[in-house]
């Protein structure tokens, strides 16, 4: 048995859906003999949950009608044995549990823990969340909702035994109106994708995996590990790491394009041009005149075009219209962000353009936030959250590109291939131009390496993102919201990749 904690220095970790945990579930239990798999889960709980609060002294364990809640029993009666006060919640009629919850059940009884039905008792000081587990996939009511409510309103720490209540387990939606908010989830057999993105990070806490030494199917996608900064060879120059194009910045918005320039700059990127859509618009960056003005870059021969980095987008309102078919034409690394996703998604011919892109060989990387990604499906915002990770697949395979979809838990995915969910970043990024700085940063990362796929440049970009917004938060430098600016700053002070001792 080995406990495992779920952090951002580690990985990449597979994550995977119900299906393929029910594959590996299966296949335990197949090699054991009745209520041992049972048994080695209650047990992690356990000792997951002395080591999380060792001077807890009343536990109380919630416990459904489901092996979840077998789970929980067996917990109930380890922790109870260790000393601790347990008392036991169950909800649900007990005469229908499954065989291997029924005999938890009993053991757990006469080992002396208390069980009952009722709500939380005010001396309680930990408790687990044993309530609905993986099979769960409709709204909790009556007592379980009762139950789901009584925990969070019970203001103590909590862990969520592999999901917490009411989440669904491949989505990280809710099921219905609330789900539990755990301050640590422990998941068995596997990581669930739903525990990493939309409301799944909010209500799952730190997670923590016990694989319960199962052997794990092929997994349905991949959270993303460390992605420190590459050092800088000392014999480069700046022409090694690739040039970089901004077009972005309509009458109002320049200050959009700018910041992404700053960005692909602070990323690495040899030289960084910035091409404004307002032609009143001065082309200096007073602040940081090491970035270059163009006017109009946009009409620059094919060649050009074709060997920078372009990213577009950011704060172009509707003069992107125009700009669009060259870049979508010759541009053969292009990051559209913002006012080009919208543009796009406005117009049919600027789609097939788009979509033609992949069979001549170049390359392209959607960064839409929920908002934008359902204008280009036709869809809505509640839609695209409600399954961000099918919303992802669906717009990478529709336009035949990579798709960094934003939010909590950003999504990455491309045509054929297993998605990806970043595992960094926080609510300080709820900041007006975060957005340009991630679409600018993936654009100067694509200058260094233009042979990597854009689904490494956008993993990496997602992941020092987020890493960056989280060294802030936890340095206690600020409340709040992250501004933009110093968001690029933080970024720049991320180290390269430690040396191999």
């Amino acid at each position: 048995m080995t406990l495992l904690p779920i952090g951002t220095l580690g990985g990449p970790w597979p994550l995977h859906d119900s299906l393929a945990t029910r594959r590996a579930e299966q296949a335990a239990l197949a090699r054991s003999e009745p209520q041992t798999l049972m048994e080695t889960a209650g047990l992690a709980v356990a000792k997951l949950a002395l080591a999380l609060a060792p001077n807890a002294q009343h536990v109380q364990v919630w416990a459904g009608p489901g092996n979840n809640g077998g789970d929980g029993l067996v917990a109930a009666r380890q922790l109870q044995q260790s000393g601790r006060k347990v008392t036991v919640a169950m909800v649900g009629d007990t005469a229908r549990l499954p065989a291997d919850a029924a005999q938890a059940l009993r053991r757990a009884q006469d080992a002396g823990v208390q069980v009952q039905t009722g709500s939380t008792l005010a001396d309680v000081d930990f408790m687990i969340d044993g309530l609905l587990g993986l099979g769960a996939n409709r709204a909790p009511a009556g007592p379980l909702l009762d139950a789901i409510a009584s925990i969070n309103a019970g203001h103590v720490p909590v862990l969520a035994i592999d999901i917490p209540s009411g989440l669904h387990p491949d989505t990280g939606a809710l099921l219905g109106s609330e789900a539990v908010r755990a301050s640590t989830t422990l998941a068995l057999l596997t990581l669930k994708l739903g525990c990493f993105t939309a409301a799944g990070r909010d209500h799952a806490g730190a997670v923590w995996l016990d694989t319960l030494d199962a052997d794990s199917s092929t997994p349905s996608a991949w959270l993303t590990g460390q992605a420190f900064r590459r050092p800088r060879l000392h014999a480069a120059h700046k022409g090694s790491y690739g040039d970089v194009a901004v077009v972005g910045g309509a009458p109002g918005l320049a200050g959009a394009a700018w910041l992404a320039a700053r960005a692909a700059l602070a990323a690495g990127a040899g030289r960084v041009y910035c091409s404004l859509l307002d032609p009143t618009a001065p082309l200096l960056d007073q602040q940081h005149p090491e970035l270059m003005g163009r006017s109009a870059w946009w009409q620059s021969p094919p060649p050009v075009l074709a060997a920078t980095t372009v990213a577009c987008g950011c704060g172009g309102g509707d003069a992107l219209r125009q700009v669009l078919p060259p870049l979508l034409s010759h541009s053969a690394r292009l990051v559209l962000d913002a006012d080009a996703l919208n543009a796009i998604a406005a117009d049919t011919s600027l789609q097939t353009l788009l979509r033609g892109r992949a069979t001549r060989g170049l390359h392209t990387l959607l960064t839409p936030h929920p908002l934008e990604a359902a204008r280009l499906l036709l869809s809505t915002t509640a839609a695209v959250q409600h399954d961000r990770i099918a919303a992802a697949l669906t717009l990478a395979r529709q336009l035949d590109c990579t798709v960094l979809l934003k939010g909590s838990g950003s999504v990455i995915a491309a045509p054929g291939q297993l998605p990806w969910i970043n595992s960094t970043g926080n609510a300080a990024l709820a900041s007006p131009g975060t957005g340009d700085v991630l679409a600018g940063w993936a654009a100067g990362l694509w200058a260094q390496a233009s042979g990597d796929a854009p689904m490494r440049i956008a993993a990496r970009a997602a992941w020092q993102h987020g890493r960056a917004a989280d060294l802030w938060a936890g340095a206690g430098r600020g409340g709040g919201a992250l501004r933009a600016s110093v968001l690029i700053e933080e970024l720049a002070a991320l180290g390269p990749a430690p040396a191999v001792v």
